[in-house]
C-alpha cells in the first residue's frame, strides 16, 4: 500500500523516496501537498484494489461483524449447494444424489478445510502464526463468489456425466469467472489474515489448488 512513497536500496532497505518525503513533510506540517495528488487513484488501480476486495480485507480487524458475515456467507453457499444437489469439493461442483444435511455438511467440512491446510502451509513456509480470526473471517469473504452460483445456477444448471441440464457452456463460464475471481480472493485473504506479501499469498494459494486438482484425480472427476 506504500509501495508509491518507498524504494529500495542496493541492500534491499526500504527508505521512503520523493513522493514519500514531500507525504512525511506534509503529515508532519499537517497540510497535504497537491503535488501528491493523494485520493486520485487511477482507474486501474481502483478497479484492482475492489478485484481483491482490498477494502474489505483491510477492515476484518474489527472481528465481529466480519467475522459474524463470513459465517453468514459460508451458510448461504451450504444451502444453496443443497438446494440444487451441487456437491463441493473445494473450488468444484459437481451434481450430487446425496441428501441435503450431506452436501451442506460437506460445504462447510471444505471451507474449514481450506482455512486450517492454508492456516499449516503458512506456518511451515513462512512461519506466520496469530492472526487466526481474522484468516477465518478474511477465508469466508473470499468464498462469496462460489457461494453466489448454487443460486445462479438454478438460472443455467449444466450438465455432467448424463445429469440432464440446459445452458452447458454458460454455466460452465460462469463457474470458471467465480473460480478465478474466489482464487484472487483467496490470496488476498491469506494476504490481510497473516500479513503476507501478495506474492506469498498466491503461493499457498496454488499449493492448495493444485491439492485440489488431486483430489478431483483421486475422487475420478477427471477421469
Amino acid at each position: 500500500m506504500l509501495s508509491d512513497f518507498i524504494t529500495q536500496d542496493k541492500s534491499r532497505k526500504y527508505a521512503l523516496n520523493d513522493r514519500g518525503r514531500l507525504l512525511y513533510r506534509s503529515l508532519r506540517d499537517g497540510n497535504i501537498s497537491p503535488a501528491l495528488n493523494v485520493g486520485s487513484e487511477a482507474l486501474g488501480h481502483r478497479l484492482g484494489r475492489w478485484l481483491f476486495l482490498s477494502p474489505v480485507f483491510s477492515r476484518t480487524v474489527r472481528m465481529n461483524a466480519f467475522l459474524v458475515g463470513s459465517i453468514i456467507i459460508l451458510a448461504l453457499g451450504a444451502v444453496g449447494s443443497a438446494l440444487d444437489n451441487l456437491e463441493p469439493l473445494f473450488f468444484f461442483y459437481f451434481p450430487s444424489t446425496r441428501g441435503f444435511e450431506s452436501i451442506v455438511l460437506m460445504w462447510l467440512f471444505y471451507w474449514v478445510s481450506l482455512f486450517l491446510i492454508a492456516d499449516v502451509i503458512i506456518y511451515v513456509l513462512f512461519r506466520r502464526t496469530g492472526g487466526d480470526l481474522q484468516l477465518f473471517s478474511c477465508v469466508g469473504i473470499a468464498a462469496l463468489p462460489l457461494a453466489v452460483f448454487p443460486y445462479l445456477y438454478m438460472l443455467f444448471p449444466y450438465v455432467y456425466r448424463g445429469f440432464p441440464a440446459t445452458n452447458l457452456w454458460l454455466s460452465r463460464a460462469v463457474l470458471l469467472i467465480l473460480q478465478v475471481w474466489t482464487l484472487l480472493l483467496i490470496s488476498s485473504a491469506f494476504s490481510f489474515g497473516k500479513g503476507l506479501r501478495l506474492d506469498r499469498s498466491i503461493i499457498v494459494t496454488l499449493i492448495i489448488l493444485y491439492l485440489n486438482i488431486v483430489l478431483l484425480i483421486l475422487f475420478g472427476h477427471l477421469a
